[in-house]
């Protein structure tokens, strides 16, 4: 536009001027210079747009059929940690997606080609510069006489999105303050073991001794210090486990494979009861807990009712003098059983109404229905 300008003037200067010559060009000066501004107008936008896309940590890209020619604003540069301008090939772009991304990536880029559709694709990265990020691409395709001619779209940082994401499905799943399983995770991988066909496992529940006077005596800081020292106790004995689970105050849970028996839970139980007695040191406070362990298979049984064995095999433990271990097998509860000394196993019957007779030493200790009322 300003060589038309110029080429009017020059026309002008040619011929005499006169007052109608001098209109012309103030109108063609004021017309030309109208189309400056809005250009700039447009420049200064698109420059205040794109770093606004940079700031939003966003980028756009477009990618010509079927030459695979891309063109990427900074912001997408930004993204991939590749210098702005760098000339960029598609082929080593690739190289820059995980490899189940690349593998999504293709199958929806390849869709939306045949079908002329667009898609949206949540992508996993990686860059020397910027190391492992989350971009969620969202494409569009542009046909001409019905044949893709080009792909264009947006490039979006998620990183931040996706570590919120997956800090909000730990913590469904897990105890906050121990980060141990909590009882919800616990609850669906006991109903896993407990499906028919699976090959079972077992259920141990475990439960402070002296727990509460902690609490009471030196405050719920030092209790809590002290319950997150007894889940790592319990992450350093219990490494066979396949899950270990805070599921109640001072409660927790472990769950064993199919290979564990008897022999291989109760060494468990004894280095447990020894892991939770040795002295505590929780901000400079030192004293000693206790612990007491009940056990269960199972062995083709609902969740509820393995629990409700190793339960009261629990307070069987607890109603003995606390810091023992106690087991219960399908049809019969377990003798309990101290982790110092020696002991035998004496199986009762199993009745509806759950009633344990347990003995120890010939010392008949607990006679009658487990309840809650028993010493905790």
């Amino acid at each position: 536009m300003l060589y038309s300008l110029l080429g009017h003037l020059r026309l002008a200067l040619t011929r005499p001027i006169n007052a109608r010559t001098v209109w012309q060009l103030r109108r063609q000066i004021e017309h030309q210079s109208g189309l400056i501004r809005q250009a700039e107008a447009a420049l200064a936008g698109a420059e205040i747009f794109e770093q606004a896309s940079v700031a939003a940590r966003m980028g756009f890209w477009q990618c010509e059929l079927p030459s695979e020619r891309l063109t990427w604003s900074d912001g997408t540069y930004d993204l991939f940690g590749l210098h702005r301008r760098s000339g960029i090939v598609r082929k080593e772009i690739l190289r820059s997606y995980s490899e189940e991304s690349l593998a999504r990536l293709g199958r929806v880029r390849g869709n939306a080609i045949e079908t002329g559709s667009g898609f949206g694709l949540d992508a996993e990265i990686w860059s020397p510069d910027t190391g492992k990020r989350w971009i969620r691409i969202s494409a569009t395709v542009e046909r001409q006489n019905g044949e893709p001619v080009r792909l264009f779209g947006v490039k979006q940082d998620i990183t931040e999105e996706k570590k919120q994401l997956e800090r909000m499905e730990y913590l469904a799943g897990h105890d906050a303050m121990t980060g141990l399983a909590n009882r919800s995770q616990f609850e669906a991988r006991l109903a896993q073991i407990c499906e028919p066909g699976r090959s079972g496992g077992a259920l141990m529940l475990i439960d402070l001794d002296g727990f509460k006077e902690v609490n009471d005596t030196l405050g719920h800081a030092i209790g809590d210090e002290c319950l997150i020292e007894i889940a790592r106790r319990l992450s350093a004995v219990c490494q066979s486990a396949e899950l270990i689970a805070r599921i109640g105050g001072d409660e927790f849970a472990v769950l064993l494979g199919p290979s564990a028996d008897v022999q291989k839970i109760e060494d468990i139980a004894q280095c447990i009861i020894r892991a939770a007695e040795a002295p505590m040191n929780c901000s400079g406070r030192i004293f000693r807990i206790g612990a007491s362990v009940g056990y269960a298979f199972a062995e083709q049984e609902t969740p509820a009712t393995v629990f409700t064995r190793a339960d009261c095999a629990l307070y069987a433990a607890k109603a003995a003098g606390r810091r023992t271990f106690s087991g219960s097998q399908q049809g019969s509860l377990i003798d309990i059983r101290p982790w110092v000394g020696t002991a035998r196993i004496c199986a009762a019957p199993l009745r509806e109404e759950l009633v344990l007779v347990s003995r120890r030493g010939g010392e008949k200790v607990a006679d009658g229905k487990i309840s809650r009322d028993a010493p905790a």
